[in-house]
């Protein structure tokens, strides 16, 4: 069959719909999570940590151009996801337990495989999937596999298990959430896996930016600071003082900018993990517990005031940057209407010097005329009186009288020529 031709990117699109599906898990089930923070330059190096896992257990690795992968490697099953800003591991054993977390999986992965990984750890948990006890288990009973920390739970895909963790980092450098299936489903206990462990990375990358923020705030309270004595002292400035006042306006612009530049990719992207978490906790469909406090309240208990100090960063930026460039336009009119009146102050100047230097240049052009018609008109005399001696009859004065005029003309357009060849050159 003939078909037209695909579009180039129709393959690659189709796969995303299909990414990253869920673990089908049999209950009882362990996981094992981490997520190390990543730069783009280790993407070859992130590539081949897989490789040489699924090397030492004798498995096909993955395609280098493949964003995830699952494989089963015999003592426990990975799956790898490689995001924009992450590289996550998840390590997967079935089997029954007694203490959740007393043997955890991370525990069968090769030691020396885990520390040659790249990048740095962000999120590391252990989960726990068992069947629900006929019996009730008390709050109190579940938080002895916390460490006896305080828990926060709730029922979950509308009461088809039930949730606990206490969002802390134990001894082992690992958090805890622990599951207990009702009714779930292979596919839906994965699913609650990946939703609570992308939950809590989505938390960390969104609280990245408070201490940033927290940097940040000190440097726009000095500026802002700095702003109010600079527009009081616009109010009394001298002209004098305008231009230096307006390079210390130019230079805390230049401050806030660059508060700017380097806190907008970071809070934008807060923002962005703040609406996947919101997302992640709605699927969950949370039913309270009575006595915890929900997963959606402890998030937003912690999450909420980061992500207003940020927003109150970004809020200030905004408000700093635009009165500066207020009071920077405003006076730079007055810089500029100060050098429009000593430019036309000058221009008037350079008029009347230059009306006076045409007329002192037109008082020299005349006296040029004058002296070189006297001295030539004088030699053409004596030339007479020299005729006249050698015997022939000339009338020296009517000589003088004739060539006065005729002189005066030919040196007054001799002086006009010149001064015409002088501007040309010039010009």
């Amino acid at each position: 069959m003939a078909n037209p031709v695909n579009h180039p990117q129709r393959f690659a699109l189709n796969y995303e719909l299909h990414a990253r599906p869920p673990e089908a898990l049999n209950i009882p089930e362990q996981a094992s999570y981490l997520a190390l923070a990543t730069d783009p330059s280790n993407r070859q190096a992130e590539y081949e940590s897989i490789v040489a896992l699924c090397t030492r257990y004798g498995v096909a690795a993955p395609a280098p151009d493949v964003n995830h992968f699952q494989a089963d490697l015999g003592t426990f099953r990975v799956k790898w996801e490689r995001r924009t800003e992450c590289n996550s591991f998840t390590f997967f054993r079935q089997g029954p337990f007694d203490d959740p977390f007393a043997q955890p999986v991370i525990g069968s992965v090769p030691q020396d495989w885990l520390a040659s990984l790249p990048g740095q750890v962000l999120v590391a948990a252990h989960v726990a999937l068992r069947t629900a006890a006929k019996k009730a288990t008390t709050s109190e009973e579940l938080a002895l596999f916390f460490e006896g920390n305080p828990l926060v739970g709730s029922r979950v895909g509308d009461g088809v298990a039930s949730v606990r963790a206490d969002f802390r980092i134990h001894a082992d450098g690992f958090s805890r959430f622990l599951i207990e299936d009702v009714s779930l489903t292979q596919r839906q206990a994965g699913r609650m896996v990946q939703r609570l462990t992308e939950l809590e990375t989505y938390l960390m990358r969104a609280l990245l930016t408070l201490p940033l923020a927290r940097a940040t705030l000190p440097v726009l309270f000095d500026a802002d600071q700095q702003l109010g004595t600079l527009i009081s002292e616009m109010v009394t400035v001298t002209s004098e003082d305008e231009p230096a006042l307006l390079d210390r306006l130019t230079r805390l612009a230049a401050l806030v900018e660059n508060t700017i530049s380097s806190t907008l990719g970071r809070i934008c992207a807060a923002r962005a993990y703040q609406e996947m978490v919101e997302r992640r906790i709605v699927e969950l469909r949370e039913v309270r517990v009575e006595g915890l406090s929900t997963l959606r309240e402890f998030v937003e208990r912690r999450l909420m005031p980061a992500m207003n100090t940020c927003e109150t960063v970004a809020r200030l930026q905004d408000s700093l940057s635009e009165r500066i460039s207020r009071a920077t336009e405003l006076l730079r009119t007055r810089v500029d209407i100060a050098l429009q009146r000593q430019n036309q102050a000058l221009l008037s100047t350079a008029a009347r010097r230059a009306r006076l230097q045409l007329r002192l240049q037109e008082t020299v052009e005349g006296l040029s005329v004058a002296a070189v018609s006297y001295y030539v008109v004088g030699l053409i005399g004596y030339a007479a009186k020299a005729v006249k001696a050698a015997g022939v009859a000339v009338d020296t004065e009517i000589v003088t009288g004739i060539a006065i005029p005729i002189v005066v003309v030919i040196a007054a357009l001799g002086v006009r020529h010149i001064r015409r060849v002088v501007q040309r050159a010039v010009w």
